[in-house]
């Protein structure tokens, strides 16, 4: 009768599969939603991609940003649909400023944004998002 053979496991083996388990636990995630900021160094302007995600608007026909950026056109930035259902725009806005906004689904439905760096009170019961940049 044959005794299978047993690999004996070091120490030494031990701690390396730990670093492998612990590097791969903290390895990038896919990148987060929200508002993702680049402060240029040649102007005097911070790039601002709004992105609002697919479970904000998952029927969505059309979205749009608009704020005091834009005077509140519900046509001047709509949003293009990425492939992942997510909806994204990226404006040019002045820094040392900070811009109340929100998302038009449709025409109608209005939406904040989850990932706004604050939200205040508006005039109509409700709350707007603020990007401040």
């Amino acid at each position: 009768m044959k005794m299978a053979k047993t690999k004996k496991i070091t120490p030494a083996a031990t701690v390396t599969s730990t670093r492998k388990a612990t590097k791969a636990a903290h390895a990038p995630k896919a990148k987060a939603r929200g508002i993702e900021k680049k402060f240029l160094k040649t102007r005097p302007v911070c790039k601002v991609t709004f992105t609002l995600p697919k479970e904000a608007a998952a029927e969505a026909e059309s979205v749009c940003v608009m704020g005091e950026f834009n005077n509140w056109s519900p046509d001047a930035n709509p949003m293009t649909r990425r492939t992942n259902g997510d909806f994204s725009v990226s404006l040019d806005l002045e820094k040392g400023r900070s811009y109340r906004f929100r998302y038009l689904i449709d025409g109608w439905k209005f939406e904040n944004d989850w990932k706004a760096d604050r939200y205040e009170s508006n005039p109509y019961g409700g709350e707007d998002s603020v990007v401040e940049v």
